[in-house]
């Protein structure tokens, strides 16, 4: 068989190793954790109604189920003029067919380690967690969540999770009877975060914001951060006992040390086919790739699977012998969520004819519950895999 080497363990990475066994090829997939951990619902390890243990599956389990190898390891260099990649422990392995699904990078901010991520490294949900247990311990506070900007690639930025959090910790605060104890202010560069979902989403947030006394910062960059304070461009500050910040996606430093094409953001050019520009049968997707398309265009989920199946065709076709055409991911481009509040959720979704923001109170919530369980279950092949989903 055609041996298939993927470089990440997350939802991209994972996506692939699957489809590309579904294909036919043999598939070794290297990863630095041993679990896949699942972003989407890990917004509610932080306020306490889901385990850490919840959100993650078992790398081992899903490659006896679907049949792939895993190699936990770190790579530290890509070579694409001689097709080698470099792991952590010195060996250096040839790879004439590679998909690369490692992720992004983040925008450096002077002052970032003074802030938590719901989008970085899986510990920081913890760490979340730690500090709004001891808030509310205490009994009042500052909050302060935001997300950032890259100027170089407007679809690097990634909000949502952010708002989904900050909506859950209001709901348990209110639930807790402490709400009017605490300051809560979203903040962003941007003058309209979340722009990108469209006028009916922008609206309704801003209502939404406005029902439940929660503060904006908006349209002013992001000088420093400090341990209980935001400083932004104008030497305005913003204090707070918890800064959640995500910031903007950027290449990764083993992207940027290697000899691959990458755009100005620094994630790696591809074509239509999500084949690496210039590099036969070398492969990126997910947020590791430069994603061209409409401005409003965003790096999903559901995206990164899509451009995972899109490649194991598209590599079957090159060297199964499979008939067909080959598929791009422009066709498929959207922004499909379901925003949780945490006693709700909104249903957002656009495409290049329309944009949707439809609000679903209680039934939401439990809407993006079982899609957790749903993709879970999927995944380790215990339910049927529902098209497209």
């Amino acid at each position: 068989m055609k041996k298939i080497s993927i470089i990440g363990g997350g939802i991209a990475g994972i996506e692939a190793a699957i489809f590309c066994r579904k294909e036919g090829f043999e598939v070794e997939l290297i990863s630095e954790r041993d679990y896949l951990f699942i972003y989407p619902i890990s917004i509610w390890i932080p306020v306490s109604t889901l385990s850490f243990q919840e959100a993650t599956l078992s790398l081992s389990a899903l490659a006896k189920k679907h049949n792939f190898s895993v190699i936990l390891n770190k790579v530290i260099a890509i070579n694409a003029v001689e097709k080698n990649i470099t792991l952590e422990n010195g060996e250096i392995r040839h790879t004439e067919h590679l998909i690369i699904a490692t992720g992004s990078g983040k925008m450096k901010h002077p002052g970032l380690e003074h802030t938590l991520s719901i989008c970085g490294e899986p510990s920081q949900s913890l760490a979340l967690k730690t500090k709004i247990d001891a808030l509310i311990a205490k009994g009042s506070g500052k909050i302060a969540f935001g997300f950032g900007g890259n100027p170089n690639d407007t679809s690097a930025v990634r909000g949502g999770p952010g708002f989904e959090l900050f909506f859950n910790v209001h709901h348990k605060l209110k639930k807790l009877g402490i709400r009017e104890h605490f300051e809560m202010t979203f903040f962003a560069p941007m003058p309209q975060p979340g722009a990108r979902m469209g006028e009916k989403a922008l609206s309704m947030m801003e209502t939404m914001f406005n029902a439940n006394h929660l503060q904006t910062r908006y349209g002013k960059k992001i000088k420093l951060f400090e341990n209980d304070k935001i400083i932004f461009e104008d030497d305005s500050i913003l204090e707070s006992d918890l800064i959640m910040f995500i910031p903007a996606g950027h290449g990764s430093d083993l992207i940027g040390s290697s000899d691959l094409p990458t755009n100005k953001g620094g994630f790696i050019r591809i074509d239509s086919t999500c084949q690496i520009d210039g590099i036969d049968s070398w492969y990126a997707i997910g947020d590791s790739a430069a994603i061209e398309g409409p401005e409003w265009r965003a790096k999903q989920g559901h995206i990164a699977e899509m451009m995972a199946r899109i490649t194991a065709h598209n590599l079957a076709i090159d060297y199964l012998g499979k008939n067909g055409d080959k598929q791009t991911y422009h066709e498929h481009l959207n922004i499909l969520c379901v925003m949780d509040m945490g006693n709700g959720a909104g249903f957002v979704y656009r495409d290049d004819t329309k944009a949707l923001m439809l609000p679903m109170p209680i039934v939401g919530h439990w809407m993006k519950q079982l899609w957790g369980h749903y993709y879970k279950h999927s995944k380790l092949g215990h339910i049927p895999r529902l098209p497209g989903l």
